[in-house]
């Protein structure tokens, strides 16, 4: 093949490669494309809503690595062996879309948000200057507006970044450098010790953002909070004062609305007037409860949200828009993400360019190449419509209410609480343990039940469901709803599968 290319009029060797046309086989690879989309189309858009499937095919490391062959070769596989990987990456993976997958704040699939995907990895863009991402640009820009709107900000600034952690890391940064802007040039020395606060509840990645940016974890003031989950306003003043006294420089309060356990919304107004009073930026972590703000019946949870400085949402969460889409909102506009991140590249931000550079967003991002989440939720919501979207928060938190009454009426079925939100906290205790005198050994054989209920149901692939201890309480089962192929049926297996799988217990 090489000889007769070489023989080719014009052709071109340069180090021993032929230079003359493409070295890629078009054809075959469409064919390849199109016979991959068909396997996906039957094997998982086709089965997303048929509970007769298996949530996963479980299989132990050790064996699952054999069965994949995972070995990389000098030479390619033939398309045939790679189509038959693709199946049994498929057939091996956890269905998140299955409605009874109901182990993290997030599942189910939603076929508009499946179809943006499909469209920007063909695409592959990259979003960070107009020039080369007109269209998304555009799409982010529009999105970032209409989530300011249902905060209840007058404007707003924001960017789509790659999970809820990032948002509270850009926020972290973002508070700092706000109050102490010339950490930008001149770094940590010289600065007071800065401290901020969370509550116990708080997702853990303040933790990690305060390790990552200089902070220190110590430096993180973790704030108590009551029976349901929900910071103490009292303690935050408490603690507030206390760093004061220390001669330490408070600069933030990140409030929580929607924990990751208990589903808990901080006191946002009684927050607020804590953060006016000290000067403190407010920062709400709402990547799992943000989306309740599109529903008229349940915002009123996250109440007084617009008070806040800066605000993370998750629709790939509740509204189904795909992992990952996750946005920061911040209300100040006057360029502070901008004035914070930008490194001003001179090979990527011209500013002599043809067009309105402002439409570069690029350098307010602590990233070069960006995904163009911001299309996933657009595409959906001109798909459903505001009302399609509130409809899906609305079904979800009545199918909660719908199982929690369910959980009351049955025997050996125990909540830990009432539930505000999507996440339902329960035990299961079984027949032998029924009988037994409240202790200490009551509850160690009651801390292993969840675990092997767990195991069977895995490698049943009949559902999936969460556990674990949480502050001094002993494993229990954490139900999220949220997928709107989700029934009331699959509400009654749920509590049916665990009786059955625990019956020997």
């Amino acid at each position: 093949c090489k000889q007769d290319m070489l023989q080719k009029k014009n052709a071109v060797l340069v180090d021993g490669v032929i230079l003359n046309g493409p070295i890629m086989d078009s054809k075959a690879g469409e064919k390849f494309v199109e016979e991959a989309c068909k396997i996906i189309m039957e094997e998982v858009v086709q089965k997303a809503d048929d509970v007769t499937e298996k949530v996963c095919e479980w299989q132990a490391p050790e064996m699952l690595k054999q069965i994949l062959d995972l070995e990389m070769r000098d030479t390619g596989e033939c398309h045939q062996k790679i189509l038959q990987l693709c199946r049994d990456v498929i057939k091996y993976s956890v269905k998140t879309n299955h409605p009874r997958f109901f182990n993290q704040l997030y599942a189910g699939i939603d076929y508009y948000s499946l179809v943006a995907r499909f469209i920007t990895e063909a695409l592959n863009p990259s979003v960070y200057t107009y020039e080369v991402s007109p269209v998304f640009l555009l799409v982010e820009e529009a999105v970032i507006k209409k989530m300011i709107e249902f905060i209840g900000w007058e404007e707003g600034d924001g960017i789509f970044n790659p999970g809820g952690s990032v948002s509270n890391m850009y926020a972290m940064n973002l508070a700092r450098y706000k109050f102490c802007p010339q950490i930008k040039e001149k770094g940590l020395s010289g600065l007071p010790r800065l401290v901020l606060f969370a509550s116990e509840e708080c997702h853990y990645s303040m933790k990690k953002a305060a390790s990552f940016l200089g902070i220190g974890t110590e430096n993180v003031y973790f704030i108590k909070t009551d029976e349901r989950g929900k910071m103490i306003p009292e303690e935050l003043e408490k603690q507030v004062q206390r760093a004061r006294k220390e001669g330490s420089a408070p600069f933030l309060v990140c409030a929580t609305a929607g924990t990751t356990v208990l589903g808990a919304f901080d006191p946002l107004d009684k927050i607020a007037d804590i953060c006016e009073k000290h000067g403190l930026w407010l920062h709400v972590d709402a990547s799992w409860g943000g989306s309740a703000l599109i529903s008229r019946k349940h915002r009123r949870l996250l109440h007084g949200i617009h008070r806040a400085d800066s605000v993370a949402w998750n629709p790939h969460k509740m509204l189904l828009a795909g992992v990952q889409c996750c946005a920061l909102l911040v209300k100040d506009n006057s360029g502070l993400l901008k004035k914070c991140y930008s490194a001003e590249a001179a090979y990527l931000f011209q500013q002599d360019k043809f067009y309105d550079v402002s439409y570069d967003t690029g350098d307010k991002s602590i990233q070069c190449s960006r995904r163009p989440d911001a299309f996933k939720f657009w595409l959906m919501w001109k798909a459903l419509g505001t009302t399609g979207l509130e409809e899906r928060v609305n079904r979800a938190l009545a199918l909660a209410r719908y199982l929690v009454e369910e959980i009351k009426k049955r025997e050996g079925f125990q909540l830990l609480l009432e539930p505000e939100y999507a996440n339902i906290c329960f035990w299961y205790i079984p027949p032998s343990l029924r009988q037994m005198e409240d202790g200490p050994e009551f509850w160690q054989k009651l801390h292993q039940v969840a675990p092997i209920i767990k195991e069977r149901m895995m490698k049943k692939g009949s559902m999936m469901l969460g556990y674990q201890p949480h502050r001094g309480k002993v494993n229990f089962f954490r139900q999220v709803v949220i997928s709107p192929q989700v029934s009331r049926e699959d509400m009654d297996f749920l509590l049916d599968e665990i009786e059955l799988l625990a019956k020997d217990l």
